[in-house]
This record gives structure tokens, sequence and C-alpha cells, in this order.
């Protein structure tokens, strides 16, 4: 899936969040917790605690757009020892999360094939 032309930095917000925060909320969590400005373009990654959920915020010059991902069988490999509360990712790194690979060690999610 491809959202953006050209991807800006990606930060990864390593704790788990109350997925009922939508938009709003999760602006607050970059500006206030991060220390990041929520409107430069830059990509935010947030995971539920029970790791089957992403959230990603960003910016686009006309408004906030937030897109969900769930996985159905699986949990996201998330960086929970890390002792940063936002990690910087690259664009590969991006790319294989939101394919259900692990970020840190590159091991994929079981695929599905529903009938």
């Amino acid at each position: 899936m491809l959202m953006f032309r050209e991807l800006p930095c990606v930060y990864l917000h390593r704790a788990p969040v109350d997925f009922r925060k939508s938009i709003n909320g999760l602006a607050v969590i970059v500006e206030q917790q991060l220390s990041l400005p929520a409107t430069d373009g830059s990509v935010f990654v947030f995971c539920n605690k029970g790791r089957d959920k992403l959230k990603i915020l960003y910016w686009d010059d006309t408004g906030f757009a937030l897109w969900h991902k769930r996985l159905e069988q699986d949990k996201f490999k998330w960086p929970i020892k890390s002792i940063d509360e936002c990690l910087s990712l690259s664009e590969q790194q991006f790319h294989w999360l939101l394919s259900g690979f692990d970020v840190l060690g590159h091991q994929p999610v079981k695929g599905l094939s529903y009938s």
C-alpha cells in the first residue's frame, strides 16, 4: 500500500496507546509527550496494548489523516524493550511494519487466506 509519493520522517511511538483516541488525542501525544510538531508532514505510528492494531497519523497540508490497520491472527512485533519513547523508522522499516514484519528482527507474520 502506497500512501505517500515521498515518505517524510516516520516516528514509532513505543508505548501502547488507548485506541479510543482519534486524531486530536494522538496529535496531543505527538506534541506534548514526544515534543514534535504534528503538522510538519511526519508520520506517527501508534500501537494498542494488544499489539494487533496500528494507527498512523499524518498531516498532508489540507488536514490530518488517520489510518488504521488490524492483524487478524497475529501481533505486531513491537519494540517494547527500547528505552526511547519514540523511534525513528526508515521508509523500508515502515513498509515492513505495515506488511506485518518485525521491524527490528525482520520476521513476517503468517499470511491468511479466506474462502
